[in-house]
């Protein structure tokens, strides 16, 4: 407020009561009562002097916080209430100019014309405190908690006056003298539905509402914000639910097109993208400085219901979280990120709101609202990309090394799938399709797995070709994927037709096992000598399913195997193998067949006895191993 408002507030004359000052937002169409939650702010205000309305799901916004403290300053000016004054409280400048012109309207004793606005703001907070006249204060969307502590009203002396605030913070200045703290969390499945039909309908547009009214209120989060703009667009364009929810679900649109800011017939006053992402900026501004944007871009290309915090412990996050940090602290080169303020910048979005860090919530301890996280991506440079999903592919696949719970890991490894696309492939981190495939498969979700594995065989083939052997590897699991299906014929028809590759894959793998170097290359190495052993161990599962375990193919398969378990230092792995080998043979064609004595050389090798032993009895058989 200016000094003309002021002084137009000292003129004004005698005070009319009931006084209602600043302009209190209408309710939305079809608004939700929300009775549990209100029930929460009810029995919060009973023993406090303030109740502070947050976000339990952290999204940036559009929870309904501000609808809900609008309902109250409704009820407030229904009930008669003395005194319902609405502050705009995002810049804390413009609570103190409410304060001040609020001083001179109600007459407070030390409001004097001419003195600083703060003074005049002191002297309302003190005849709030010893009035007997009724009043509620409602404080609207604080984003600085610190310079808001001198300017809270204060407890009333006669127990007449109410403080109702909302912000997208969480932060623990919030929740000190005297204040509680509310969760608002987004619609209930029930609210959402309830939302929707009645919008449409006060709208006479209930031929938009179908059965995928209820999928669509799942697909937008049940994000109150978000459905009043699919509302409107869907009247405006007179789209029924089931072809929003199509498009909303099309890897080609964006939400600028789906919840366009012309939709916002509620006068929220933002754009769904800028209010949830309205405190990013800010939050890159403070410390760790230039760690908030990177961060949430890694958070955004995971699964939205949770991933653990020891991803940000990992080598390469923090390597991530150091290359694109901007601005740089140091003109020269970039002072690694250590993994401390790795963990502060995750508190950072916190207590921003645009994500949630809950250490309770165990393996699934930092979340993010699923519109929020598509803001993000929509709003990604594409040249940040490929690291991006670079980076998200090395720290999952450290955490399955950890041995963290599969089933977050696999959530987390579908949503990474879902983003990227062919640069899950392009950056090697498709391996961890292959074990979410697996552990499928380990599981005996067969129906599960076989749709799984037919659509990563039919990437690879596209991607890296028919002969590739990560191709021919895919293939081989959705071979397995049939046999547990109890689909042999369909199994059979995939090994018959891979035969002809399989050598030339096999060969491929152990050359790039042997080969792969050194230095900072053990993980790639590392993901060879696996990718080999895979390989070789679904051939074998193929070959003992459809040919029998004693078929020469099957014999030769495993002999390969236990080498190459053997040269990856699995020394017991290598010695069962040819354990078993050795017994078919001898069984089938007798214990002085080369075959069978070739066998036994190898396996007296890889015991570690001593070759002269064996050579005594079969010098010959020793030169044809």
């Amino acid at each position: 407020m200016d000094h003309l408002t002021i002084t137009q507030a000292v003129s004004q004359g005698p005070v009319q009561w009931p006084l209602h000052l600043g302009s209190v937002p209408a309710l939305a169409s079809a608004f939700q009562q929300r009775l549990d939650v209100r029930n929460a702010i009810d029995q919060a205000a009973a023993g406090h002097t303030a109740v502070v309305l947050t976000q339990v799901l952290s999204g940036g916004g559009g929870v309904g916080k501000t609808q809900l403290a609008s309902a109250y300053a409704h009820q407030a000016v229904a009930e008669g209430v003395d005194l319902v004054v609405w502050v705009d409280a995002s810049e804390t400048d413009q609570v103190i100019a409410r304060y001040a012109v609020a001083a001179h309207i109600v007459d407070a004793p030390n409001a004097l014309a001419g003195q600083t606005g703060e003074k005049d703001a002191r002297a309302f907070l003190q005849w709030l405190a010893t009035t007997k006249r009724s009043w509620l204060v409602i404080l609207d969307d604080i984003t600085d908690p610190d310079t808001m502590q001198p300017w809270w009203p204060p407890s009333s002396a006669w127990g007449c006056g109410r403080v109702v605030a909302t912000t997208r913070r969480q932060d623990a200045a919030l929740s000190g003298g005297g204040r509680a703290v509310v969760d608002v969390d987004t619609y209930s499945a029930h609210e959402a539905d309830t939302y929707l039909r009645a919008r449409l309908r006060s709208a006479r547009a209930e031929h938009l509402l179908d059965a995928q009214t209820e999928p669509l209120a799942e697909a937008l989060g049940y994000l109150p914000l978000a459905l009043s703009h699919a509302a409107a667009y869907m009247i405006n364009e007179d789209v029924p639910c089931t072809d929003y929810l199509h498009r909303f679900n099309s890897s080609a649109a964006n939400l600028d097109d789906l919840l366009p800011r012309h939709a916002d017939t509620e006068g929220y006053g933002r754009h769904v993208a800028a209010a949830l992402l309205l405190s990013l900026d800010v939050a890159q501004t403070c410390e760790p400085v230039g760690l908030a944007i990177p961060a949430l871009r890694l958070a955004a290309v995971l699964d939205p219901a949770g991933h653990p915090r020891d991803l940000w412990r990992v080598e390469a996050v923090i390597n991530y979280l150091t290359a694109h940090r901007v601005p740089i602290p140091s003109p020269h080169s970039p002072a690694p990120v250590s993994s401390t303020q790795a963990k502060a910048a995750l508190r950072l979005l916190h207590r921003y709101g645009l994500l949630t860090d809950d250490a309770q919530a165990g393996f699934r301890a930092v979340k993010l609202h699923a519109l929020t996280a598509r803001a993000v991506r929509e709003h990604t440079p594409s040249g940040e990309q490929r690291e991006i999903v670079r980076t998200a592919a090395e720290a999952l696949t450290e955490l399955w090394h950890k041995g963290v719970e599969k089933a977050v890991l696999h959530t987390n490894v579908d949503s990474l799938d879902g983003f990227a696309g062919d640069l899950l492939w392009e950056v090697e981190g498709h391996h961890l399709l292959r074990w979410v495939g697996r552990s499928l498969t380990a599981r005996g979700l067969a129906t599960a797995a076989v749709p799984y594995w037919q659509r990563v065989s039919d990437t690879s083939e596209r991607v890296l070709g028919r002969t590739d052997r990560k191709t021919v590897m895919a293939r081989r699991e959705l071979a397995v994927a049939y046999l547990n299906a109890g689909r042999s014929k369909d199994a059979f028809a995939v090994f018959q037709e891979d035969y002809a590759y399989e050598a030339e894959a096999l060969a491929d793998a152990s050359l790039q096992a042997r080969q792969a170097p050194d230095s900072k290359r053990d993980f790639h190495r590392r993901q060879s000598t696996e990718g080999l052993l895979a390989l070789l161990e679904d051939t074998l599962a193929v070959r003992e399913r459809i040919l029998g375990p004693t078929d020469p193919t099957t014999l030769s398969c495993r002999i390969k195997l236990s080498i190459a378990y053997w040269e990856a230092g699995q020394q017991p792995q290598a010695v069962s193998m040819l354990k078993l080998v050795l017994k078919h043979q001898n069984e089938e064609l007798g214990v002085h067949h080369p075959d069978s004595m070739a066998t036994a050389l190898r396996l007296d090798h890889v015991r570690g006895e001593r070759k002269e032993r064996w050579w005594k009895r079969s010098a010959g058989s020793w030169r044809r191993s």
